[in-house]
């Protein structure tokens, strides 16, 4: 069977830029995977963090349960992962142990450094998922199959330097976005924390407006979320793109950015 992993740094990350993506991979029969590395202990402005890593914990599992996702729990905190050879183990067993075909990330560069070192971390497991001398914790057998790695959009569709960054392809997300909104609205200890420290007066909304905003630049799509695909050196398959294979008519190339690619990436 198929396999799909996200990898993201906080609860509820996946829920804002890749759950309709791994919502409409499982329609079409794949095994779809959610991790997210920090237990989001510093996300609330209420409780102290061992009691928010317990709250947040739960939210997560019942979101991943909403998406049909089999859960990864995370294992570190809020602005304390790091790209060291000890995560870096953890994240790769966890890689190997779904054999994902697809692993689903952060943009390289993003507004926080949770979400850049997660997709360090990401990127640097899939390469990994084929090297038997690099051994991970647990130890988990390598796999020889391709992994394709997708970025998602960064936080406001901007790096840090606040340069707009144009997705690679757009999935249409709007059969599913009902689904993906259930899902984020598990993480219900987030209204109060998000609206506090970002500005964000309701959680729910600022996704569905992102996720309008992307549609809206898809010039095809109601709901959407974009990707960047990876280089396929030291991956696989030059070229390759499950997503595209997969999804059909719901994955919409943006030829405009494409035009700006190695066509043997």
């Amino acid at each position: 069977m198929n396999s799909a992993l996200a990898v993201f740094a906080h609860p509820d990350d996946i829920e804002f830029v890749a759950a309709g993506t791994l919502l409409l991979l499982r329609q079409r029969g794949w095994e779809i995977h959610y991790l997210h590395l920090s237990t989001g202990n510093c996300g609330s402005t209420q409780l102290g963090p061992a009691a928010t890593r317990r709250v947040r914990r739960r939210e997560a599992r019942a979101a991943a349960r909403i998406l049909g996702a089999h859960f990864h729990p995370p294992w570190c905190d809020d602005l304390e992962i790091l790209y060291d050879v000890k995560t870096l183990r953890r994240v790769a067993a966890v890689v190997r142990a779904t054999r994902a075909r697809i692993v689903l990330t952060h943009s390289p560069q993003d507004y926080m450094e949770d979400h850049s070192t997660t997709c360090r971390l990401a990127v640097t497991a899939a390469f990994a998922h084929r090297m038997p001398n690099f051994r991970t914790v647990p130890a988990r057998r390598p796999y020889g199959h391709d992994v394709t790695v997708y970025h998602a959009q960064p936080h406001g569709g901007c790096d840090p330097l606040r340069r707009r960054v144009a997705p690679g392809a757009y999935v249409q997300t709007t059969a599913v976005h009902a689904t993906k909104l259930r899902a984020l609205a598990a993480h219900r200890s987030q209204q109060d924390w998000l609206a506090a420290s970002q500005g964000m007066n309701s959680y729910l909304q600022a996704m569905d407006d992102q996720s309008r905003a992307l549609g809206k630049r898809s010039r095809r799509f109601q709901h959407a979320e974009g990707w960047r695909r990876h280089s396929a050196q030291g991956f696989g398959t030059p070229g390759a793109d499950p997503l595209r294979e997969a999804l059909g008519r719901d994955y919409r190339v943006n030829r405009a950015d494409e035009a700006t690619r190695d066509p043997a990436g």
